[in-house]
């Protein structure tokens, strides 16, 4: 398996990347492998945007529908039946498909685990072997490496992470787990939107049990504190990892992640952000 994987994504991926390198070499353009991983990065993701587009809009309808949902659930409590045709009635009626988030993270996570693994495998490539490594995998002549390229970003070696760079470089090497873990902040904030009642809502009758509305205020207390604390324990994990990751990956995570926050943008607005960009704004 793990061969087929790398033969129908891996090194193709590669190759993309060797192409853009040899490009960037040939005119001239300092620090080649760096902007080289930056563009196969925008590359893919301009690659998957269809079908990251359709799994962010079927996402938005589902937190739209979501209060609905819950008062189902709240109606239909012991009646499955009732419950399953009532949801996918709400469901038909404003035209979402639950399964339409799913296929396009299926068909992503493929291809993004193969841009990690390449990334992976070409900063930790030793200097004296990276020629004849990559020249193995290489389609074609015209792309091959004629010599070792080199290593370095603006000084940073993209091969080696942030703490052991740290006393060679000093707290500055620091900004970039912090800029990975902000990125990630900013991106996770973005995609949490306090859905708005979709209509033809019908409010739940005043003889509802209070016993129900107790145990559907806790759920949603406990749903509520739990994506706050995703919120920040999130980045913070993202920006761990980054300080531990070789820099090159780094450069891909945060390229991948202010492209997503961009798109992010494109489909549903500042989502979470629209708040704290009011009281910025007065």
């Amino acid at each position: 398996m793990g061969e087929i994987f790398n033969l129908i994504l891996v090194h193709p991926i590669i190759n993309i990347l060797v192409g853009v390198y040899k490009g960037l070499f040939f005119l001239h353009i300092p620090y080649a492998l760096g902007f080289a991983i930056i563009i196969l990065t925008i590359i893919i993701r301009f690659l998957i945007y269809p079908l990251m587009a359709s799994q962010l809009k079927s996402s938005k309808k589902m937190q739209a529908l979501s209060p609905h949902l819950s008062r189902i659930k709240d109606k239909h409590k012991g009646d499955a039946k009732k419950l399953q045709a009532e949801t996918m009635k709400l469901y038909k009626e404003h035209g979402v498909n639950p399964a339409a988030g799913c296929l396009p993270v299926l068909v992503q996570l493929p291809i993004i685990w193969a841009l990690y693994s390449v990334l992976q495998k070409i900063v930790g490539l030793d200097p004296k072997v990276v020629v004849s490594e990559i020249n193995k995998i290489v389609y074609f002549d015209f792309i091959k490496l004629d010599q070792p390229w080199d290593p370095y970003f603006f000084g940073l070696p993209l091969g080696q992470n942030p703490s052991q760079l740290i006393s060679s470089v000093g707290v500055l090497v620091l900004l970039i787990p912090i800029a990975t873990g902000f990125f990630q902040f900013i991106q996770s904030k973005m995609m949490i939107n306090k859905p708005e009642e979709p209509k033809g809502i019908v409010s739940r009758g005043a003889g509802s049990a209070s016993g129900g509305k107790n145990e559907d205020k806790k759920k949603e207390d406990f749903a509520s504190a739990f994506q706050t604390q995703s919120l920040y324990i999130f980045p913070v994990m993202i920006g761990f990892f980054s300080y531990n990751f070789p820099v090159g990956l780094s450069l891909y995570w945060n390229t991948f992640t202010i492209f997503g926050i961009i798109q992010q943008y494109k489909v549903s607005g500042l989502g979470g952000l629209k708040g704290w960009v009011k009281k910025i704004h007065g």
